[in-house]
């Protein structure tokens, strides 16, 4: 007598009762020919939809944006189909080809072909996957468009307006900062505009974290301090209130390589060297260093007198002692008798000079 369940409830035939031929009890009564009628080798969608930013080029997956580095998105269409893509439980050592066609921009074309092994037996299936490219807006540049900034980082300087040189770093710094914290999948970071102000220049972040990060690379790097300003100004969908921080960079007075006449102080004008903290400098008339007092910080009282750009080679005449040195004016050529700071060299033929309102002064090799 036959086991029962050993014959197929469709067509009659016997069944081995010891296969393993189905994800369900019922798919593993049915015999080959009857199992296969209605078997389905790979289960594929009618279209894939690929969301990509118009602007910055993002693939938006599951709930969220990411940056892709793609020149194209034909990976990013055979990913997606991968993942859209079925294939039977039963199936065994399964391998797939995928032959991208391009069709237009918007449109590629796959053209999918599986092999691998069902009940013992190698099976194949091709078939074709439209992939459509939609362009939409990611919410980071649609937070761009929106003029969307969160803090505002004002760079301004003590009793001058900033150089070019500073904002032009403060500009690079807020672009590295970005950067580095995009790299670290952090999209909410962007510069929204950098503009010229009266005396200054204004940067729009959008996290207050950049803005307070660029204002501490200021003052590390140029000296200064800075002072934070918060204002409400809205609300979030929690309740939660939502402040606008303005970072007010105030750049040191004088710079490194500026030429100061002091206030109030008959010891000769300063080469200033350092403005972290207080301002150190050495004396162009002796080359003895100087530091300001704590309670002048890094802006004494004195005059600017000029750079040591501005400063042109002076030939040597002769040197008379250690403390005094004739040298011919870089503008008259006369012969003028200066003094003379301890790193000037015996045998110096050419020094660098800074004339001024203060007179004709000396100054250090670069």
């Amino acid at each position: 007598m036959t086991e029962a369940g050993t014959f197929c409830p469709r067509c009659g035939d016997p069944v081995d009762a010891d296969g393993d031929g189905g994800g369900t009890r019922r798919e593993r009564s049915l015999c080959d020919a009857c199992y296969f009628e209605d078997f389905a080798f790979v289960d594929a969608p009618d279209r894939v939809e690929v969301r990509v930013c118009a602007r910055c080029g993002a693939v938006h997956r599951g709930n969220r944006w990411v940056d892709v580095d793609a020149d194209d998105y034909t990976d990013v269409a055979v990913e997606a189909t991968s993942e859209a893509l079925g294939v039977h439980v039963d199936a065994e050592d399964v391998d797939w080809q995928v032959r991208p066609e391009q069709v237009d921009e918007n449109t590629i074309r796959m053209h999918c072909r599986f092999s691998g092994v069902v009940r013992g037996e190698p099976r194949t299936a091709e078939v074709t996957v439209p992939v459509k490219i939609s362009r939409q807006t990611c919410t980071r540049c649609g937070r761009i468009a929106g003029d969307s900034f969160a803090s505002i980082v004002q760079v301004r300087a003590e009793g001058r307006d900033p150089s070019s040189e500073e904002t032009e770093r403060a500009t690079e710094l807020a672009h590295r900062i970005v950067a580095e914290m995009e790299e670290t999948g952090d999209r909410n970071a962007f510069v929204t505009d950098v503009s010229p102000a009266e005396s200054g220049i204004d940067l729009k972040l959008s996290t207050n974290k950049i803005g307070l990060k660029l204002a501490r690379k200021l003052v590390e790097e140029f000296g200064g301090s800075f002072e934070d300003h918060e204002k409400l100004v809205t609300e979030d969908e929690d309740g939660n209130e939502v402040y606008r921080v303005t970072y007010a960079v105030r750049l040191p007075a004088f710079r490194p390589g500026d030429v100061i006449d002091l206030a109030d102080d008959d010891g000769g004008p300063v080469l200033v060297r350092s403005v972290h903290g207080n301002l150190k400098g050495v004396r162009v008339t002796t080359g003895d260093p100087y530091e300001a007092s704590y309670e002048d910080g890094d802006s004494p009282d004195a005059r600017k007198l000029g750079t040591r750009e501005d400063a042109t080679d002076a030939t040597v005449v002769t040197v008379e002692d250690e403390h005094s040195i004739q040298v011919l004016d870089p503008e008259t050529y006369e012969s003028k008798t200066v003094p003379r700071p301890d790193y000037v060299d015996d045998d110096a033929s050419t020094v660098p000079a800074l004339k001024s309102r203060a007179g004709l002064h000396v100054l250090p090799e670069a």
